[in-house]
């Protein structure tokens, strides 16, 4: 097990996890339900599949596609979505 590779993501997903709709939307079931570990142990359950979802599906890309389009793919996308995001923002102002 590469375990700086481990301790890299960890931290970067940390970090990009922090104030997201997914923390939020826990902080808001928790504060309506006064059950935080029936929350906790939801959204667990959910991160975890959509990771391993996401490793899973991120592997099988690896063995067909070089790094290089994977990423330049993934950055499109983010400012395809992120442009849609502000179109639809300014459009509805």
């Amino acid at each position: 097990m590469d375990w700086k590779l481990v301790l890299t993501t960890f931290g970067m997903v940390f970090l990009a996890e922090l104030g997201d709709k997914t923390q939020l939307l826990v902080f808001t079931l928790s504060s309506q339900h006064r059950a935080p570990w029936a929350v906790f142990l939801g959204a667990s359950l959910a991160l975890s599949l959509v990771s391993l979802l996401g490793a899973f599906v991120g592997g099988l890309v690896g063995e067909f596609l070089p790094t290089k389009y994977v990423q330049l793919g993934a950055g499109i996308l983010f400012v395809a979505v992120g442009s849609l995001v502000i179109y639809r923002a300014i459009g509805t102002g």
